[in-house]
């Protein structure tokens, strides 16, 4: 691990010295350093990020809330870059995970190693509106996953997001966009993947993973992509409208999320196989300061209670399969103050013993340098089928060179 840590110092430390004199009149948010070749036969962007929290949480046992449990924790600490090679036309992204949350699920299947790697893909524009992606990154999904983590209007993403979202895996995508007339965007995404999620390095256990995505913009394009980025900094000056269907299907699926959780392993060290089925239905809304964010998710599984070889026997893994609904809400005073709320329900299915959940809750934002450098709080409410509740408070600072 120290070696790895050294290499990259080192990488680090070279790019810096060579081309000092190219990054002088960059600014703060727009990467720590940027590198053209004179030939301009490849570029280099490299932009470190960090994320921080702290949060207390209070349980309800039925009669009073106990004395609260305290975390201070480093939520994400990356590092990205991204550019071109040979030609603008081929464009790559590498990041690099180094916090414990980013580096965490270590097992047999990647050899009990960290997962440094979060992205590393090369995207090619071979013809006018089209791209191939080629290697790990996300999976055209719910709007809420593909928005960036440096970019979220609340502390984390949702419950919703948590449960059924499809993430990141291996394999290719294939990307299009056309104009229906007018303003009017459409854009079209597929991808075919490796089905077990990032960073699997030891075969590929059960079958391959299926997505497709479209996009329908009747207004017209957001300013600044904003569209994948949550809070209205940008204040449209007209209403933007983003409206995307996404279903994945992952044939013999092996763990069960598909993507995470665990594998689900016979006790002859076969593996349970079942197919998955994830379908998305979201908006992204934009205007003059105000934005709205809804999702649906559905998971279903041809049978959710992994079994032994018999057929009958259960192994005690169960596939997570029900829906959520998760609407979010917020409006950015030109003081960069913003105020949002987020309301989150999980319905599950009986088999998988989990317990319907609802979640309320009120954040307040102070954006220093839009979603570069900004402080975040927000108080959730958490009730489990109407009886266990928690109360939790959140406090962050985000910071994006």
């Amino acid at each position: 691990m120290k070696l790895k840590f050294t290499l990259v110092a080192a990488i680090l430390l070279a790019i810096t010295s060579l081309n000092a004199q190219e990054i002088s009149d960059t600014s703060f948010g727009k990467g720590l350093i940027n590198f053209t070749a004179k030939d301009s036969s490849f570029s280099v962007k490299f932009a470190p990020r960090f994320q921080v929290r702290s949060m207390s949480s209070w349980d309800h046992d039925g009669n009073q809330y106990g004395s609260p449990d305290h975390n201070f924790i480093v939520r994400r600490a990356r590092l990205k870059f991204d550019g071109f090679a040979y030609s603008p036309k081929l464009k790559y992204k590498l990041e690099l995970g180094l916090s414990n949350r980013d580096i965490s699920g270590a097992n047999q299947f990647n050899r009990n190693t960290p997962r440094y790697i979060l992205d590393a893909v090369i995207m090619w524009s071979f013809a006018k509106n089209w791209e191939l992606w080629a290697g790990q990154t996300k999976l055209p999904g719910n709007v809420e996953r593909v928005v960036s983590s440096a970019n979220l209007q609340l502390i984390d993403r949702s419950l919703l997001n948590s449960r059924f979202n499809i993430d990141r895996d291996l394999g290719i995508q294939l990307r299009h966009k056309s104009n229906l007339g007018g303003n009017f965007l459409m854009r079209e995404k597929f991808a075919i993947s490796q089905g077990e999620g990032r960073n699997v390095t030891e075969g590929n256990e059960g079958g391959l993973q299926y997505t497709g995505r479209i996009e329908f913009l009747p207004f017209g394009t957001f300013k600044s992509k904003g569209d994948y980025f949550q809070s209205d900094l940008k204040r449209e000056e007209k209403p933007k409208l983003m409206l995307g269907f996404t279903y994945n299907y992952n044939q013999d699926a092996v763990r069960e999320r598909g993507f995470a959780g665990d594998y689900m392993i016979r006790t002859d060290g076969s593996i349970y196989e079942t197919d998955q089925t994830t379908i998305f239905a979201d908006a992204m809304f934009k205007y003059n300061g105000f934005s709205f964010m809804g999702e649906y998710a559905k998971r279903t599984a041809n049978d959710e209670v992994a079994t032994e070889l018999d057929g009958t026997t259960p192994t005690g893994d169960i596939v997570l399969t029900g829906n959520a609904l998760n609407l979010q809400a917020g409006y950015l005073f030109k003081s960069n103050y913003e105020i949002a709320a987020r309301f989150t329900t999980l319905n599950y299915e009986n088999v998988t013993g989990a317990l319907p959940t609802e979640q309320y809750t009120l954040g307040i934002n102070k954006f220093i340098v839009g979603h570069k450098l900004k402080v975040q709080s927000d108080i959730s409410y958490t009730t489990l089928d109407g009886n266990k509740d928690n109360i939790t408070f959140r406090l962050g600072f985000d910071i994006h060179f």
